[in-house]
């Protein structure tokens, strides 16, 4: 065409700029239309090989880039990004259950796991039960021939226990179901969930649901999830239930997520030696009833997240840098301490440079008649980038003021 209007020109300018070019960062390709060069190779173009590109909510360079990583990152085959955590649970439970069957979740498990299977799959006749993560007796008994898919969580939310996770798994592949597993707090960095080594045996998850909400962000400002399989047909019907769910995510987050996912290790490594610092001073003192923290040998499940975790080269093992304690006081004192914190600010979610704290209230979330956890008012803290000695004398003075008792310890001025 011949002297086009100006509109018309800025629109189909022909300059091109060269394809050549190298940086640190991935390129940010965002699109919802993706031009064919012609009708034939439209015709011939597959999205569900990730061979091509047809149509932005199936991918972009950019995103199938992150979905790789994280595949590296925990050791699966395929990836698919939804925009949150929860959207993560709930795609695949809404992928692989049905009317009749029935999903079984840990009584420990995020909330909205749960929430989700009694408001939502309870409407369509899919069944629910939950058991006690801290008894693989009681899961074998709640498994029936309606079970289909089994949710774990390790450590438990909010709570930590810490359960014997690789007998969860033979359990529920003996049974002939698929494990599903929200491993937010692993991130792949505390061990993998497809390669479950213990005892000289190995086994894997069927799928790892992962908040990238939390670590690979690492910024608190990104909200986004992670479907993982190794199994290329289980891949297949989450990825048909995705699309036709009409997932997808921005590929500005996913710049985001891609910008941090390097230094994941790092941040994950060094909140968890300030978080086991923390928790090793909360323990010392008189108002702490209990300490929820896997690494610690008085935690629920600590042996099981000892041989899961520790490894010869790394016998100290590894942890997320996040913990609980109950405190033996009443729930005034203990709002009050949340209050009186400084550095720690009041929010949900962890994982980012900022530390937070939040209380819960613990009897409305748990049947606490298991023992695993003593009764009591709990306070989640979840560590940031902050110096540790920073973050205990801030500790410190709120404890003092909310609680009367001198800070027991070394370090604090």
């Amino acid at each position: 065409m011949t002297n086009p209007h100006l509109s018309t020109h800025l629109i189909h300018h022909p300059y091109a700029a060269p394809t050549e070019f190298s940086a640190p960062q991935q390129p940010v390709h965002k699109a919802s239309t993706v031009f064919f060069p012609d009708v034939a190779t439209m015709r011939s173009r597959r999205w569900l090989d990730k061979s091509g590109y047809t149509y932005g909510l199936h991918g972009t360079p950019t995103s199938f880039t992150l979905e790789e990583r994280l595949c590296a990152l925990e050791g699966g085959q395929q990836c698919l990004l939804v925009p949150s955590g929860l959207a993560a649970i709930s795609t695949v439970s809404l992928a692989l259950l049905s009317q009749g069957d029935e999903v079984l979740i840990p009584d420990n498990a995020y909330g909205p796991n749960k929430d989700f299977a009694q408001h939502e799959l309870a409407r369509y006749g899919i069944r629910y039960a939950f058991f006690n993560p801290m008894d693989v007796e009681d899961l074998r008994s709640k498994l029936s021939p309606a079970t289909k898919l089994v949710w774990l969580e390790a450590p438990g939310s909010v709570t930590m226990e810490f359960p014997d996770l690789l007998a969860q798994v033979q359990l529920v592949r003996q049974h002939g179901a698929l494990s599903a597993l929200d491993n937010t707090w692993g991130a792949g960095l505390a061990f993998l969930p497809f390669d479950l080594l213990r005892d000289g045996g190995s086994v894997q998850v069927d799928i790892s649901a992962h908040a990238l909400t939390k670590y690979p962000s690492g910024g608190g400002d990104v909200l986004m999830g992670s479907i993982i399989t190794r199994d290329n047909a289980l891949h297949m019907r989450l990825k048909l239930a995705h699309m036709r769910l009409g997932l997808g995510v921005g590929m500005n987050d996913v710049e985001l997520v891609l910008r941090s996912l390097p230094s994941t290790a790092l941040r994950y490594h060094a909140q968890d030696k300030t978080a086991r610092q923390l928790a090793a001073a909360l323990q010392r003192q008189n108002a702490v009833k209990q300490l929820l923290h896997p690494a610690f040998a008085s935690s629920p499940g600590h042996a099981h997240w000892q041989q899961l975790c520790a490894t010869p080269e790394n016998p100290a093992g590894a942890a997320a840098g996040i913990f609980s304690v109950v405190f033996d006081a009443p729930q005034s004192q203990v709002d009050d301490f949340c209050n009186r914190l400084q550095l720690f600010k009041l929010g949900y979610s962890w994982g980012g440079h900022i530390s937070l704290v939040m209380p819960y209230a613990l009897d409305e979330m748990r049947d606490l008649g298991r023992g695993a956890v003593l009764p009591g008012c709990l306070v989640r803290l979840c560590i940031g980038l902050e110096e540790a000695a920073d973050l205990e004398r801030d500790v410190a003075q709120a404890y003092g003021q909310a609680f009367g008792h001198a800070w027991r310890g070394q370090g604090v001025h």
